[in-house]
């Protein structure tokens, strides 16, 4: 083929210019594989040029020629040529495009960015010039391209992005198009191998629309479904680009398709799976939504398009007209990103609502996987209402532990005259069961939520209120709004009622009670809500509760132990000995040794206990002591 060279120009970069370039090599890309995705996504901005064109008429060159981007590497030379069928260049609109920053641009640019030097990635994202990105691999780049306009000759450019560039028109036999050819330096000569550069092409521009083939082999064989209308796909197509996505073995829980068009204009493909990925708490940090705008990669698993307690989600979110900046690596501080990162929220949080309403046991599944989670948007005030419509927890009334019960349930189900949610805390639900705090609730016949998460504590006590009712545990709940409710059954005292004489005793005991315990409590009171305990401690109204307190203090917070009140059942078997015992000898030390045993006794149910081994060693003597009775008695 011959070949006739018209005269090239050599054109020196200014001053200012090498310190763009410098800055745009060394500064602005924190990965070198970026260059690829910049010349594969200009590539891609050609071919929808030149479609463009040809659509509405205009007359093209090589008009038959496929729409597609070629990659072909050299080993030996260290040569990567990338080539487009696009809409080329004249000599002009190279110099304009290509050397868009050897004009005045460049000189406002740095003017900018020494004036902002805070705020340098906003600044950098108004100048066209993600194209030098390929001086981080590159010794030398020539460019040789042919524009779709009839009669225009190919033009080559080169430069090796220190000092000066070169550009003339070339009388040769070239096809409408670009290609550029980059040779490699010595530490970057990686990027001539077919494995650096299968693997880039599908991390960052696998869902570009045409073709892009590495060596005659296509590279992107999966298409960006979130673009092809919902009533197009499969089931079995979903599944299949969730586990491209996510790497997953199972089909996904749940596939959310959205497609927006105003106010703004996005495309986002979601998931939840069926398994919950970070079972130990290793990977907290290993989420995000891919975020892409027209196809292209922008950022991997960006972590601002959804909250946290929703991070469970995988998926990917493209946009049309997002503005970045010129690395595209991180997104500017914007109206728009914003609008889009709060309509996702919105459009998943409605999802799972009309699942919970809808699916009611399938909604289960997900909670069983995903709740822990889910319970990190307790401060997400924004979308709290639907937030609490989701929260899901065990309760009394429910069968077993794996049943689950949600607020408006709870509402539902309220008693006449109730005003507040009751909530109480333990390890499991034969703990919470146990609880004496619960069994006033029981003959009131009053749901109670059960709390088995510590985090639980943290959401009923962050959120406050659901609708226009208090969450309230039941250790700081005031007895009088328990008192004004109705029992749904009488319990008959089986001890009978104290006699005039007896009542003050009782009275006398538990001033005697309040002497031995000292100011470890606050008072001393008869119980109201207790009808098989001997005694419990109850927060005085208004304060912590006892397992938030147990919390904090396990978090090293300087939490001290609140003084409690401390209430005695007098019709208990135990009490009504120990006011016979006191009723003969007030000072009998076998009522203080009682006393002592019951307050930590509830301490310790509570959760409140801090020395375990003191209650241990009284409880070994008093066996000792009863064992003693026991063989007199039974003359052994």
């Amino acid at each position: 083929m011959t070949e006739k060279q018209t005269t090239s120009e050599k054109h020196e970069f200014k001053a200012e210019i090498k310190q763009l370039l410098d800055i745009l090599v060394h500064s602005l890309y924190t990965s070198r594989e970026i260059f690829l995705r910049e010349l594969i996504s200009n590539a891609s901005d050609a071919l929808d040029k030149v479609r463009f064109e040809s659509t509405k008429g205009t007359e093209v060159n090589d008009k038959d020629i496929p729409l597609e981007i070629k990659i072909n590497f050299d080993e030996k030379k260290k040569i990567l040529t990338i080539s487009d069928t696009g809409i080329g260049m004249t000599k002009e609109e190279l110099i304009n495009n290509i050397g868009t920053i050897a004009k005045s641009g460049s000189a406002e640019f740095l003017k900018q960015l020494k004036e902002n030097k805070s705020d340098a990635n906003n600044i950098i994202g108004k100048f066209g010039v993600g194209f030098y990105s390929v001086f981080m691999v590159a010794e030398e780049v020539v460019i040789k391209s042919k524009s779709f306009k009839k009669d225009s000759l190919p033009v080559e450019w080169k430069s090796d992005g220190l000092g000066n560039y070169e550009i003339q028109e070339i009388d040769e036999e070239l096809k409408r198009g670009t290609s550029i050819e980059i040779h490699l330096k010595e530490d970057a000569k990686d990027f001539a191998e077919k494995y650096r550069l299968e693997s880039t092409i599908k991390r960052h521009s696998n869902f570009i629309s045409f073709p892009i083939y590495l060596e005659n082999e296509k590279i992107n064989t999966i298409s960006a479904l979130w673009r092809e209308p919902k009533s197009k796909i499969t089931k079995e197509q979903y599944t299949e680009f969730y586990k491209f996505l996510s790497y997953d073995t199972d089909e996904p829980m749940d596939t959310i398709h959205i497609s927006v068009d105003a106010p703004i204009q996005f495309n986002s493909l979601l998931f939840i799976p069926k398994k919950n990925f970070d079972i130990f708490g290793f990977n907290r940090e290993d989420y995000g939504l891919d975020l892409y705008v027209r196809r292209v990669l922008i950022q991997h698993k960006n972590k601002d398009l959804l909250p946290e307690y929703l991070s469970f989600v995988k998926g990917v979110v493209d946009s049309e007209d997002l503005p970045l900046n010129i690395s595209r690596e991180t997104l500017q501080e914007n109206v728009i990103f914003t609008k889009i990162a709060n309509s996702i929220t919105n459009q998943v949080l409605s999802y799972l609502l009309k699942k919970a309403k809808d699916e009611p046991d399938k909604y289960a599944e997900f909670w069983k996987e995903h709740g822990r989670v889910f319970k990190l948007g307790y401060s997400d005030f924004t979308n709290m209402e639907k937030y609490t419509q989701l929260l899901r927890f065990n309760s009394s009334t429910n069968n077993n532990a794996d049943e689950l019960t949600g607020l408006e349930e709870y509402i539902s189900r309220m008693k006449d005259g109730q005003k507040e949610i009751y909530y109480a805390f333990g390890n499991s639900r034969d703990a919470v069961s146990l609880d004496p705090h619960l069994e006033i609730f029981k003959r009131k016949g009053i749901e109670v939520l059960y709390l088995y998460d510590p985090i639980d504590e943290f959401i009923v006590t962050s959120i406050r209120k659901f609708k226009d009712y208090d969450f309230k545990s039941v250790d700081t709940t005031e007895l009088n709004k328990l008192e004004k409710l109705k029992d749904i059954s009488e319990e008959e005292n089986k001890f009978g009622q104290l006699e005039k004489d007896d009542e003050k005793h009782f009275d006398s005991l538990l001033a005697k009670i309040k002497e031995i315990l000292g100011d470890r409590v606050t008072e001393v009171n008869e119980s109201k809500r207790l009808i098989d305990s001997p005694a419990c401690v109850v927060n005085p109204d208004d304060s912590m509760s006892a397992s938030m307190q147990k919390i904090l203090r396990l978090t090293n917070k300087d939490v001290s132990v609140q003084k409690k009140i401390f209430e005695i059942n007098k019709n208990n078997k135990l009490v009504r000995n120990l006011l016979k015992i006191f009723k003969s000898n007030s000072k009998d030390e076998y009522i203080t040794n009682v006393v002592e045993e019951l307050y930590e006794s509830a301490l310790l149910l509570e959760g409140s206990l801090t020395d375990p081994y003191k209650l241990v060693k009284k409880i070994n003597q008093m066996l000792e002591q009863s064992s003693e009775w026991y063989t007199e008695v039974k003359k052994l």
